[in-house]
């Protein structure tokens, strides 16, 4: 299974050209992509939904939360602050989904190198 991002599945849904959207693409064919929690409310929220994007999101299995998730996404967050970056709330929430399912994630958001850098988080390439 790989995790893909809000902003990686922006991308793809426009159309945009990026290595990140054609791993988008492969993962969907191969049945392994999954979503952070967090990635549905983002792009329900932020992103004008097509019909068959909608259907594509729902049909997509979501990482579970496990005991501790909140405390650790907190841990985290405060890990990358210490280090004189920012962290946002849902980026750190991603990211820890991620970690604790031992998953990578696709994203054209350079935000998350932070956490890659020191928590942890498993890009993919």
């Amino acid at each position: 299974m790989i995790a893909i991002d809000s902003s990686s599945f922006i991308a793809f849904f426009e159309g945009a050209p990026g290595t990140d959207v054609g791993l988008v693409q492969q993962a969907i064919a191969a049945k392994s992509a999954i979503l952070p929690p967090v990635v549905l409310a983002e792009l329900f929220s932020n992103f004008d939904i097509a019909p068959e994007a909608r259907s594509l999101l729902l049909s997509l299995p979501l990482l579970p939360f496990s005991a501790g998730y909140w405390l650790r996404a907190g841990e985290i967050r405060r890990q990358i602050f210490a280090t004189g970056r920012r962290a946002r709330l849902g980026d750190a929430l991603i990211a820890q989904s991620c970690i604790d399912a031992n998953v990578s994630l696709i994203t054209r958001d350079r935000d998350f190198l932070a956490f890659a850098q020191n928590a942890d988080l498993r890009l993919h390439p």
